[in-house]
């Protein structure tokens, strides 16, 4: 374990993985509600073993230290309650200071799973440095539709989630056509954890191929080009001629690319 500090002081320990010789970049590994357990540890371990370094910041530390659940319903109950004490905006920041310390591997992708896909969706539009982002079966992600997203985002949905209906995920397809959303038939939400009951090979042996190739896509490969009516690409186009016509007042044609 190692020691981070956010950009306000908070402290925090991370389960930190290196890869065999030189790293083609990072992932920091975002947490489910049972804090950074064997599963997370897990997860590190083996992008590591695809060449990443790795990096899984404890979100509960400033509350509560060293929390490792288990996943019968004491675990689940403490979990939630220690989510609300930390809150998005808290866990973001510590993001924040994972992703900080290991940008000087290259680009850093962020890959969470159930509380942790929601806020690596959340990441993916307030966090600095952030290449791409990936969510497993992330709750309120459905409800979060109405920000274009700043960097490409995947998102992994189990058809039979009780938690998050099959209709919120195709209303949020139609809402978010910049996201590449999959649905796994016969998976239930945790169907990418292998220690829990509701673990399905099928499913996540398929979103894990997709995940590692989005990581490696967007941390290994070029920066996304963007289509001019979509995203940061649209909104970098119309700064640009607002900032000509109120320097010059001259309409000289579209800007250069």
């Amino acid at each position: 374990m190692i020691e981070l500090t956010t950009g306000d002081g908070q402290k925090l320990s991370a389960y930190r993985a290196d890869p065999d010789g030189a790293p083609k970049g990072a992932v920091v590994v975002v947490q489910e509600i049972f804090g950074v357990n064997p599963h997370i540890r897990k997860m590190a371990d083996m992008f590591a073993a695809k060449g990443y370094v790795a990096i899984a910041p404890s979100l509960f530390d400033p509350v509560k230290a060293d929390v490792g659940l288990g996943y019968d319903e004491a675990g689940v109950s403490e979990g939630l309650h220690l989510v609300k004490e930390v809150g998005r905006d808290r866990a973001l920041a510590e993001i924040q200071a994972a992703v900080d310390s290991v940008k000087e591997a290259g680009k850093v992708a962020v890959v969470g799973y159930d509380w942790g896909g929601y806020l690596a969706y959340a990441a993916a539009n307030r966090v600095n440095g952030v290449a791409c982002a990936v969510g497993y079966y992330g709750g309120g992600i459905v409800d979060d539709y109405g920000e274009k997203r700043k960097v490409p985002t995947l998102l992994h949905f189990a058809e039979d989630d009780k938690n998050i209906p099959p209709e919120a995920v195709v209303q949020f397809r139609a809402f978010r056509p910049d996201v590449s959303a999959f649905s796994y038939p016969g998976a239930v939400h945790g169907f990418n954890c292998d220690e829990r009951g509701d673990h399905n090979q099928e499913a996540a042996d398929k979103a894990l191929e997709r995940t590692l190739f989005w990581v490696s896509q967007y941390v290994e490969g070029q920066p996304p080009i963007l289509l001019k009516n979509s995203g940061a690409y649209a909104q970098a186009k119309v700064d640009k001629k607002k900032k000509k016509k109120s320097a010059g007042g001259d309409d000289l044609g579209p800007p250069m690319d």
